[in-house]
């Protein structure tokens, strides 16, 4: 018996639907739960949730610069890796809004998620054809911890694109391996130019890069080697080109400032890379912890996923070795090819082979991301914040749950052979109560996220009216910590020019220097410090041993310190 597609004899004639595959109420439900994902995010985009910082404000600059033909960014700025394509992606919002602002440079983002979710639920009609088990896909994905929101809605490198990118790489191969005619050649060019745009972009979905790739050179390697294959090259040297050229022209390697932001030039004990790559990790980075926190109980997931990661491995692998083999040139006709798996629809039918290749290289390519965080000093070192890093995980969700859901299920679609274990009594509740779990927990973090949002919408309308008395003072240039300035030049689109300046005055990090030499070159910069922030409390205390020298405006949340005249 395969697992996720029903075996036929070759002379029975067009296959029967699938469980679900009559659009009607499954498919309005899909279409609901879609629509309350996109509408929950809309309404935390509409509170200015999740909170934005810095470093979305460095790249809504490189938007705004793009925008106005002032610069084209190889690289985010201040640093030698992560091409800033959300930068490019919201240059032509802001050019058509006329200015730059939070909702368009995130809009982009949105979209991003909204291709992600629908992706997802393609995949998984492709290689299960399960209508109902694509619903609770999609109801998954459409839940948002605050850490999964902040992965998807906040422009701030790589993040928001990884997901949609990878989940398009997973059902490219599932048409190009399954032999799929038609368009061939530019789902080639297609496949390649992703798979190098992800390389500049962000190398955290690498592993599921490598792993999809091996899929198609395990089943098209005779197609790869003609037209398909110069096409792929060509297109793959195209999505990679700006890291090419950057690194042709200037010698530098993006991989050591990579390894250094992951970490690697610090220092953390295997206790605490094991405890906040297995523990904290994965359930703060797949959404099923509160804002910055997991309670004990929410930690069952990082618990679970080992055994979900083993049962898919498994059954995948019983499939591939039980499944008929292809011919060696898939765009053949060949009758080994089973009942659609996601035949709704009318689309080719994917050989059984094809989709346990596929879903294992999801499992596979689980395992490297987070085997690769483990072994980082981030996980050790800030696992709370770095469990970003794990935001691609939600790509292989379909192939974890796979099995679980066919367990629930009962009946021919069990996942694991035909013979009933001592076990089997206690296989089907058990596999229920896991989903539902799934589904409660990630509902709860959602919930926790959903409740900061008035909070996040009040702190923003006090930046706003940082803003506005800045202006009304007439400050043109200023000085703040890091967490204050970009996100205060990007708010005025660089009416107010900020250097950063670190809790005892000295210079900090500048990752648009030229704004600090703006301000160096200033007759009389003004200072900007959050109220009760260790830099305020160094100006306050400039300010007692020399009256006069400065003078405080104070509003809600912030102090002002102007030059004496």
């Amino acid at each position: 018996m395969t697992v996720g597609v029903r075996e036929q004899p070759r002379d029975a004639g067009p296959p029967h639907p699938g469980p679900g595959s009559r659009l009607g109420l499954v498919g309005w439900l899909t279409g609901l739960a879609v629509l309350v994902g996109v509408g929950y995010r809309l309404w935390l985009l509409g509170h200015a949730a999740p909170p934005t910082n810095s470093d979305e404000a460095a790249m809504g600059l490189a938007a705004l610069h793009i925008s106005r033909a002032e610069g084209f960014p190889v690289w985010f700025y201040g640093q030698q890796y992560m091409g800033p394509l959300e930068a490019y992606l919201a240059a032509p919002v802001f050019a058509l809004a006329g200015g730059p602002s939070l909702l368009g440079l995130r809009l982009p983002t949105l979209a991003l998620y909204v291709l992600f979710l629908l992706l997802a639920w393609r995949l998984t009609l492709r290689l299960t054809g399960d209508l109902w088990f694509g619903l609770l896909v999609v109801a998954v994905l459409a839940l948002g911890s605050d850490r999964v929101v902040k992965n998807q809605l906040i422009a701030g490198g790589g993040y928001p694109e990884m997901n949609a990118a990878g989940m398009a790489l997973a059902v490219l191969a599932v048409d190009l391996a399954s032999g799929r005619p038609g368009w061939r050649l530019a789902r080639w060019a297609v496949w390649g130019f992703l798979a190098g745009l992800m390389v500049w972009v962000d190398p955290l979905v690498l592993p599921y890069v490598v792993a999809l790739g091996a899929v198609l050179v395990g089943f098209c390697r005779r197609e790869l080697w003609g037209a398909a294959g110069a096409l792929f090259g060509a297109a793959a040297a195209l999505g990679a080109a700006p890291l090419l050229l950057d690194s042709l022209l200037s010698g530098r390697n993006p991989l050591n400032a990579v390894l250094a932001a992951s970490g690697a030039n610090a220092s953390a004990g295997w206790a605490d890379r094991l405890h906040g790559g297995l523990l904290l990790g994965p359930a703060l980075g797949m959404g099923f912890c509160g804002p910055g926190r997991c309670a004990t109980w929410q930690l069952w997931w990082a618990l679970a996923l080992p055994l979900l990661l083993a049962l898919a491995a498994a059954t995948a692998w019983h499939t591939l070795r039980r499944a008929p083999a292809l011919p060696t040139d898939p765009a053949l006709p060949t009758d080994s090819a089973v009942p659609a798996a996601g035949g709704a629809g009318g689309v080719a039918e994917v050989p059984a082979r094809v989709a346990a290749a596929v879903w294992l290289a999801l499992v596979l390519a689980a395992v490297g991301t987070l085997g690769a965080y483990t072994v980082s000093s981030a996980a050790g070192l800030t696992p709370v914040e770095s469990s970003r890093y794990l935001s691609c995980l939600l790509i292989s969700l379909p192939a974890l749950l796979w099995p679980v859901w066919a367990t629930a299920r009962g009946g021919p679609r069990r996942p694991v052979g035909d013979r009933r274990g001592p076990g089997s009594a206690l296989a089907r509740p058990v596999a229920l109560a896991l989903l539902l779990a799934t589904l409660g927990t990630a509902g709860h973090a959602t919930w926790q996220a959903a409740r900061t949002a008035p909070a996040t919408r009040a702190a923003e309308a006090r930046h706003t009216e940082l803003v506005t008395t800045l202006r009304q003072l007439g400050v043109r240039h200023v000085r703040a910590g890091y967490w204050t300035c970009n996100r205060l030049t990007f708010a005025t689109a660089e009416q107010v020019v900020c250097a950063v300046v670190d809790d005892a005055l000295r210079p900090g990090f500048d990752r648009y220097p030229a704004y600090r030499r703006e301000v160096d070159g200033a007759t009389a910069p003004a200072w900007v410090a959050p109220t009760g922030s260790p830099l305020a409390h160094t100006l306050d205390e400039r300010l007692r041993a020399a009256p006069g020298s400065l003078n405080l405006v104070t509003i809600d949340g912030w102090r002002i310190y102007l030059p004496s005249a």
